[in-house]
């Protein structure tokens, strides 16, 4: 395998991570955690605003040169919210969540925003109630086979399984005119721990906040997709926003979900589709009937990012970027304020690091996005704004979320795992006295499905990382810029149910998650780490045998995928046929007999293939190449510059202008989020989603797009390849 260097020498003869590593404090995280977390802080709110004016005094005091940025963009906020039952029985829900003795922020009422979906369009409704469980495709497809329809019915749906903004797209596509999403206690309640105050998990009146905008088409301001909300920026008109939902949404607790559940009547709900609620679960419709009706402020906001820089003393045009978001929904402690706040602590101990001597070759940038909540706003504009400065400098985007305690969850672009597997490996958990690398193969041991599978684990040299989907800051630089990213966060150990409600606090996280902040230190220390070495290392860490066996893995995946289908309608069929036969001396047959099901056809896979094998080829023998080559290549920094810049150019051979089908800002044919899971990431996605929504044509022709985008992308590693072969050794 090709390995990173450790970096160069600090003090006493130790690679600078190593230094860097013993800097971050808790006290500090902590310190940071209780200002940013004290007030609500939504966009287009004051303290937004001012934690982002604290947060680059703080890059500043660091050393770092900072600036704001900012961008206007549509934040629509509530004007009115009911939902009420208003057959058989009357009932108003409350929609608000009570503040807490032992909380002191959540109390602030006047601050807070109240609960609410943004992007749900206003609408006026009253109907039938259907329970839809998730609210996902195949639960529609249960409800089609009960004979149940939602035609112009609100249904209520329960938060998890799929992202939220999932819901009301599939509600409105089978002919929901309205869509609450509910949190049941069996999901994030009291089903798993005791509630908040007395335990971590969502109390009856909690409630989740959060944006149901259409992200699988675009994310972002959705008045301007594709480029940035500046000043001069054009417009859409709201009506003409395809990413709004088409009918009004509405989030509740569980005490006011209760009642509108309980009314519904009709067939019980399959056993899986039963919560923990003391009731007994049915689908309707009827007799309970509801009356919804929200409306909102339509208003432009401005928001404000943080961008922070240390020049690079040797490939300044080269850019390490790392982010994080500010905003939150209220206060935000978890989500994102400990993200956030071990990124302060990196850079003031990077900037602790530059005071002992230590100078980055590259340059790095720091950025504190706002507008993530709603719709990943800060960052998807700020790319959109500088799409061909990054394609150009941008070697790698790093980005942490919200995190806790206990093991390092990690995704991310394959070209890095190796190089990602190698920074796990030196990073000491806090409680395990083992790496965190160590740590999360356990995890993974532990979880496997199969003897064959914890084989797997055990023999392969790395760890593999998840493919990312969305729902944080990385999805517009890797899935739209073609920047290779990496998506980092501590968790595992703490149960969490307070998400996106007053209750994520620092009174909260103090008390029920990473309580001694030394996950924290570990987020920044592993970050840092990280930033460190894609800074220093004189060729880039990229390496590319981990990402064709990963793609070798995603093509098994899809001729799996059209078997499975193809079986499944084979067994319908003769299921069929054998029903067919048993009924034919019965007088009561059908004078019409059911038609078999046509079978997915073949799939041409071996463009595919092709390329697939072509990627294994032509990284093994850049893996050979430039291992042989490093003394070489230090030796000639003007040919090291060329071959960087190069390798920063690799994850862009995996993108298409056309985009993908439906969905042309998506440009990563590797990569995406569903566009019915929302986070989820699906791989290959063209050929994937194409397969599951039964468009073989389409997967067909995806299959040769995304082949011929990983064969690009072998051609460009032989001729990096071939660039390192004809460096001359220096004498």
């Amino acid at each position: 395998m090709l390995s990173a260097p450790a970096g160069a020498q600090g003090p006493a003869g130790q690679p600078w991570d190593a230094v860097f590593r013993t800097l971050p404090k808790p006290a500090n995280i902590e310190a940071s955690m209780k200002r940013l977390s004290a007030r609500p802080h939504h966009v287009g709110s004051p303290y937004d605003k001012d934690n982002a004016l604290w947060i680059q005094t703080q890059f500043k005091l660091a050393g770092w040169d900072t600036s704001l940025e900012t961008f206007d963009v549509l934040f629509p906020t509530p004007r009115e919210r009911v939902v009420e039952l208003v057959a058989p029985t009357r009932f108003t829900a409350k929609l608000e969540e009570p503040p807490v003795a032992e909380d002191p922020t959540s109390s602030q009422k006047d601050e807070q925003l109240p609960s609410y979906n943004a992007y749900s369009i206003d609408g006026d409704v009253s109907a039938p109630l259907v329970y839809v469980n998730y609210g996902r495709p195949e639960d529609y497809d249960t409800l089609d086979r009960l004979g149940v329809s939602v035609r112009g019915s609100i249904v209520i749906a329960r938060y998890g399984s799929a992202w939220r903004g999932i819901k009301p797209k599939v509600a409105a596509e089978h002919g929901a005119i309205g869509c609450l999403i509910y949190s049941d206690p069996k999901d994030d309640g009291y089903y798993g721990e005791p509630v908040f105050p007395d335990g971590p998990m969502r109390p009856k009146d909690g409630v989740q906040r959060g944006s149901v905008m259409d992200m699988p088409l675009y994310p972002g301001d959705p008045l301007t997709p594709g480029v940035g909300a500046t000043g001069n920026a054009t417009r859409l008109a709201v009506k003409d926003a395809p990413t709004l939902t088409k009918i009004p949404v509405m989030p509740l607790s569980y005490a006011d979900a209760s009642p509108l559940l309980s009314a519904i009547k009709g067939e019980v709900a399959p056993e899986d589709w039963r919560g923990a609620l003391p009731i007994t679960y049915r689908i309707g419709p009827g007799p309970a009937r509801v009356h919804l009706k929200v409306s909102f402020n339509w208003d432009t906001k401005t928001i404000y990012d943080v961008i922070a820089k240390i020049p690079g003393r040797t490939f300044g045009d080269e850019w390490i970027v790392r982010g994080n978001h500010h905003d939150a929904w209220v206060n935000g402690a978890e989500d994102p304020v400990s993200g956030v706040s071990a990124m302060l602590e990196e850079a003031r101990a990077l900037g602790e690091l530059r005071k002992q001597g230590w100078a980055p070759k590259r340059t790095i940038v720091y950025c504190a996005w706002d507008g993530e909540e709603p719709a990943l706003l800060g960052s998807t504009e700020w790319v959109e704004t500088h799409a061909a400065d990054l394609q150009r400098h941008a070697v790698a985007y790093l980005n942490t979320d919200g995190s806790g305690r206990g093991f390092l969850s990690l995704g991310g672009s394959h070209s890095l795992e190796h190089f990602l597997n190698d920074v796990m490996r030196d990073i000491a958990d806090p409680e395990a006295a083992v790496s965190v690398w160590k740590r999360a193969q356990a995890r993974a041991l532990s979880t496997a499905k199969t003897p064959d599978d914890r084989a797997k684990i055990r023999d392969r040299a790395d760890l593999r990382i998840d493919a990312l989907g969305s729902g944080s800051d990385f999805s517009p630089f890797l899935q739209h810029a073609g920047i290779a990213s990496a998506d980092f966060s501590f968790g595992g150990e703490d149960a969490d149910g307070i998400y996106h409600s007053v209750y994520d606090d620092y009174y909260f996280y103090t008390h029920f998650l990473d309580t001694d902040f030394a996950y924290e230190r570990t987020l920044a220390q592993t970050l840092g780490t990280a930033v460190i070495r894609l800074a220093d290392a004189d060729l880039l860490p990229f390496e590319f045998t981990n990402l064709a066996d990963t793609v070798q893995m995603y093509v098994q995946q899809l001729r799996d995928l059209l078997k499975s289908k193809q079986d499944l309608v084979r067994n319908r069929n003769q299921d069929l046929v054998d029903g067919i036969f048993a009924a034919v001396n019965d007088p009561r047959r059908p004078e019409i007999a059911p038609k078999p099901e046509v079978v997915p056809p073949a799939i041409n896979f071996a463009p595919l293939e092709n390329a697939a094998s072509a990627l294994t080829e032509s990284a093994r023998r850049y893996n050979e190449t430039a291992s042989a080559a490093r003394s070489k290549l230090a030796g000639n920094p003007q040919a090291l510059q060329a071959i960087n810049q190069k390798l920063q150019q690799c994850e862009q051979q995996l993108l298409d202008p056309a985009g993908l089908p439906g969905r042309g800002w998506y440009k990563h044919l590797l990569y995406a989020p569903g566009f019915y899971t929302g986070y989820g990431v699906k791989t290959i996605p063209g050929v994937r989603e194409g397969l599951e929504q039964g468009q073989y044509p389409q997967a067909e022709a995806e299959a040769a797009r995304a082949a011929a985008a990983i064969t690009r992308l072998a051609t460009f590693i032989d001729s990096i390849t071939s660039d390192i072969l004809r460096v001359p050794v220096k004498k």
